[in-house]
Parts: C-alpha cells; structure tokens; sequence
C-alpha cells in the first residue's frame, strides 16, 4: 500500500470539528483552542519488543498508543482535544492498518480526541503521538505543587500490568487471544489497554495539589513528585490496593512488589489536603473508581515505605 493510500486509509476514520480549520491532508493543520484556556501538549514513543510484546494485535496496539498520551493529559488535569501520530511501519499492511485504527480510534472517540496529521515511513515498528489537551489558566495539577501534610491518593489497582508482563515474559500469558481464565485475562487486558484516567484528573481541579500518572511504578513516580516538590513521601505498603487477580497469580507478597516497582498501570497518583478526604472520596463513588490513601507527603526527600527502598530508576518496560 502506497503512503498516500495509507493516509487516507486513516483519514477516513478521522471527523470534522469546528476547533479543527484544516485537519489531515496538508502540510500541517490550524487549530482553534478555546478562547482563554490553556494548551497541555505531551508525546510518546512506543516501539515493537521495548513497550509492548511484538506479537501484540494491531487494535491493543493502537490502544495503547493513545492511552499513554492521554494519561500523562489526565494526570494534568486537561481536557484531550487533538492529537498527531507517526508511524514508522516495516511494511504497510492494509489489515494491520485497520486493526490498529479499530483500537486507536475506540479510545479517541470515548474521549473525544481528534487526530488531526501525524507521518508515515518504513522502518522497524515504532508509534509516536503528541496529545494536545486545554484547561484553565492555573488549574493544572503539577508534580511540583505538593505540600507538606498533603494525603497520597492512588486510583484503581496497581502492580496489574507488571505481572502481566512477568507472565508474557514467562510463557504463561499469551497476548494476543483472551485468556479462558476470566483473572488471567483481567491481568492481560491491564497490559494491553490501559485506562487513561482522564474524567479522574479532570475533576481533581481545585482538589488536587499535585498528580502523575503511574507509568513506571508507584516508587518512581511518586518520587517525582517529591523531587519536583522538595518533600518527602511516606506510604503504608499495607495500604496498596492490590487486585484479586494479582493476589491469586503471584501472591500478596510479590503483588506488593510489583503495585510498588511495576510500571504500565496508568493510575494516577495524587496529593491534596487532609481537608478534602471526603470530597475525595465523593469523585471516587461518582466515577466509580476505588481511590486509595496510602500515606501522606513529609519533610525531607524520597520515597518512605516502610523499607521498601527504590532500588532501581524506574520501570525498564522490556529492555
């Protein structure tokens, strides 16, 4: 399939929207962000072996390259609004193709993101988008906007995706068909789809001191928060929400390991105020999201779990 044939294979999955003057088909597109807001923009890599099993299905692929994006927009705050994609593609195959956009464009519509150009080329396969997103001027939830007393929230489960990825890795998950076992596959459908938290992040506003998305464990991440902030963390990890499928696959001991140091969860993390629990607790009931606290942010530096030391840089995804 020629380039050309390939973009507007994709183009036609696109829509038209009045904030979009000129979208796939030019050199570049015209935007009209609203009048007064903010623009949020992030970008993401993922490529074949590194991020994601090489066997993958197209449509989880194309998921998972939105998804990514549209966390790091959720863990800001921001309303998603247009996006870019480029891909790099060893070679160009018109059921691939499809299968990709089935899962890219199922997640852009839910949140009523647009893709509006990206690129294309051949080469080992490699998927890029930026994430454009708009909030209130001063609204944005910041890594360095924690304060001293705040509470530690999480969102959701954590430690899923990594045990997942352990069982890949293993030979005891295959990724690419639903497992017979219904915690199999809820270990399996945390790695190949994650749910950005977008309506979470959007109404932590005016809650929140400070967020970031889950993406290289919870050790790693809410050590940007520290460093970004100048304070300390210290967490329960008796209080780390675990699932039931975890539990059963590995154990409560190794799934505290992985809700501690596994990455690919795209929950978020999030301080605010002792004042605010209850309001806290309210968004969680009204999303029906389970929110966590785990602990509370302190002086000094790093992350305290109860000796349970940060003993590597973060998630190493499959290297």
């Amino acid at each position: 399939m020629a380039e050309f044939s390939l973009i507007d294979r994709i183009r036609a999955r696109t829509a038209a929207r009045a904030d979009i003057a000129l979208g796939i088909g030019d050199d570049a597109a015209l935007l009209q962000p609203q009048a007064g807001l903010q623009l949020v923009v992030t970008a993401d890599t993922l490529n074949s072996g590194v991020h994601f099993p090489a066997e993958t299905p197209a449509a989880d692929i194309g998921w998972k390259t939105l998804a990514v994006n549209l966390s790091d927009l959720a863990a800001m705050g921001a309303q998603p609004a247009w996006c870019t994609l480029a891909l790099s593609l060893p070679t160009a195959d018109e059921g691939w193709i499809d299968g990709f956009a089935d899962g890219f464009f199922a997640l852009a519509d839910a949140h009523d993101i647009v893709l509006i150009g990206g690129d294309t080329t051949r080469g080992p396969l490699s998927l890029s988008v930026t994430a454009m997103g708009q909030l209130a001027p001063g609204s944005a939830l910041r890594r360095d906007a924690a304060q001293e007393g705040d509470d530690i929230w999480v969102s959701g489960t954590l430690g899923d995706a990594a045990i997942a990825l352990r069982a890949w890795q293993a030979g005891t998950l295959d990724v690419r068909a639903t497992a017979d076992d219904a915690q199999v596959e809820y270990l399996r459908q945390r790695l190949a789809r994650p749910t950005p938290r977008v309506a979470l992040g959007r109404a932590l506003i005016g809650l929140a001191h400070a967020a970031v998305d889950v993406s290289d464990g919870l050790l790693a991440d809410l050590g940007h928060i520290c460093a970004r902030s100048g304070l300390g963390a210290r967490i329960d990890p008796g209080s780390l929400p675990l699932s039931a499928a975890a539990r059963a696959r590995v154990g409560d001991t190794h799934a505290r390991d992985a809700a501690l140091r596994g990455g690919d969860d795209y929950e978020l993390c999030f301080t605010a105020p002792p004042s605010k629990r209850e309001a806290v607790q309210a968004v969680g009931v009204r999303l029906s999201l389970p929110l966590t606290r785990l602990g509370s942010m302190v002086k000094g530096q790093g992350v305290d779990a109860a000796g349970h030391e940060r003993d590597t840089p973060g998630y190493e995804h499959f290297l």
